[in-house]
């Protein structure tokens, strides 16, 4: 069933696409009838190779609640990542070099693997982080100054910033 739905979301999508440039104000132009048929098995093909990327419930993908801390992450996303380029410009242009590297495992409370995904490149477009390897919900992160021992706090430092809101969007 979700791929029927899936399949009826990607041919709207097309639909509007082409519609705006197919439809004049005598109807449809000649050969629209091959563009939706084309449509209708472009949007088999996509709901059958991405289908499971899709969120599996209608209702979720159609909230606008979503939407909305989807807008409010974008700018703490940007905020973040100014001031991690500021620490590692500092960083490179102190001369003793105060850097603590390595590799750590947080783990994140995320269930959706969207998500994760997003959390992941997130953490990854941070200047001083990269996501190394995803277990299951640990994340093994190379960290440019491992400033904790405890793994609690390591994880409130690395992922706590976008956690909570990729809570709110994605699960």
């Amino acid at each position: 069933m979700s791929y029927l739905l899936q399949f009826l979301m990607c041919y709207a999508v097309w639909v509007l696409l082409v519609w705006p440039f197919k439809a004049g104000m005598d109807g449809w132009a000649p050969g629209a009838a091959q563009e939706m048929v084309a449509g209708a098995l472009v949007a088999g093909l996509a709901a059958t190779l991405f289908g499971g990327v899709f969120p599996r419930h209608a209702g979720r993908v159609l909230n606008p609640l979503r939407y909305l801390w989807f807008l409010v992450y974008v700018p703490v996303f940007a905020v973040f990542c100014v001031l991690a380029n500021l620490d590692v410009a500092y960083r490179v242009l102190h001369l003793r070099l105060p850097i603590r590297p390595g590799i750590v495992k947080v783990r994140t409370s995320l269930k959706s693997e969207m998500g994760k995904v997003i959390l992941a490149h997130t953490i990854a477009l941070i200047p001083g982080t990269l996501v190394v390897d995803m277990v299951g919900q640990e994340m093994y992160v190379h960290w440019i100054n491992v400033s904790t021992d405890s793994a609690e706090f390591r994880s409130e430092l690395i992922l706590g910033r976008f956690e909570w809101l990729l809570k709110k969007v994605f699960d």
